[in-house]
């Protein structure tokens, strides 16, 4: 089946940044558009951390969390609640479309989780330049 993607314009009714079950760190905006209450988020935030025992945040909790404020218009995660965006979403009859990112309600700036996640990962996974002392970095 193909999906055709639509942008809307949502209002953020409520946010969330907390542990959910199995204590893994995750944020979620909680969206109303064309009728329907939607979610946007629910990505782990955070890694297992073998040489601690436990779960801590890595570098995708920076990413959302800054990704979805400058996508807002916001300077504080407390400000999301009320705001304008504009959702770009699976164009589909039922209220359960996927949302793939979010973007400013006037300028163009969107944020795609899934693209960013992606990069970090993919910078992450290159090789450190080697670096001797004197050496101008390019």
């Amino acid at each position: 089946m193909i999906h055709h993607r639509v942008i809307c314009n949502a209002k953020i009714e409520s946010v969330f940044l907390g542990y959910e079950d199995h204590q893994i760190l995750t944020a979620y905006l909680h969206l109303s558009f064309s009728g329907c209450k939607q979610g946007f988020g629910g990505y782990a935030l955070d890694a297992w951390d073998v040489a601690k025992g436990k779960r801590v945040p890595d570098q995708s909790l920076g990413t959302f969390i800054c990704g979805v404020m400058i996508a807002a218009g916001v300077e504080k995660w407390d400000d999301l609640k009320g705001k304008f965006v504009r959702v770009d979403c699976d164009n589909s009859i039922s209220c359960a479309a996927k949302i793939h990112g979010i973007g400013h309600i006037i300028d163009d700036l969107w944020f795609y989780p899934e693209k960013e996640f992606a990069l970090n990962q993919s910078m992450e996974a290159k090789e450190p330049i080697p670096f001797r002392q004197g050496e101008v970095v390019k």
